[in-house]
């Protein structure tokens, strides 16, 4: 069974970095796309960061030259770097990855439990 578990999160003060975390674990048979979400009470969830099979990456406009998206689909991980933290980006942040876990099955989405960032002095 696959399972998805992001880390890393935590408190940081304005300016600070912190770096997330997502493994994937169990049967994987392939990997296509790797997406970082966030959520904040009383709003939707929002698409922060995500990279293409391709290897194409794409970011929100409020994290652009502040997070980088990288993935090691050798090691079924994917990294979230977030640099120059501002207390907007304080969120549960979630790990999204589409993947297959066998041939015997089609490809899927799968969701972490997301890892709270808290930005504050």
């Amino acid at each position: 069974q696959v399972q998805v578990v992001e880390s890393g999160g935590g408190l940081a003060q304005p300016g600070g970095s912190l770096k997330l975390s997502c493994y994937a674990s169990g049967s994987v048979f392939g990997i296509s796309n790797w997406g970082w979400y966030r959520q904040v009470p009383g709003k939707e969830r929002e698409l922060v960061a995500n990279i293409t099979s391709g290897g194409v990456v794409n970011y929100v406009d409020s994290v652009k030259g502040r997070f980088t998206l990288s993935r090691d689909n050798i090691k079924k991980t994917a990294y979230l770097q977030m640099n120059s933290l501002k207390p907007e980006d304080t969120a549960v942040y979630y790990c999204n990855v589409r993947l297959r876990s066998s041939w015997r099955y089609p490809w899927e989405d799968y969701w972490g439990q997301g890892t709270q960032v808290i930005v504050s002095a």
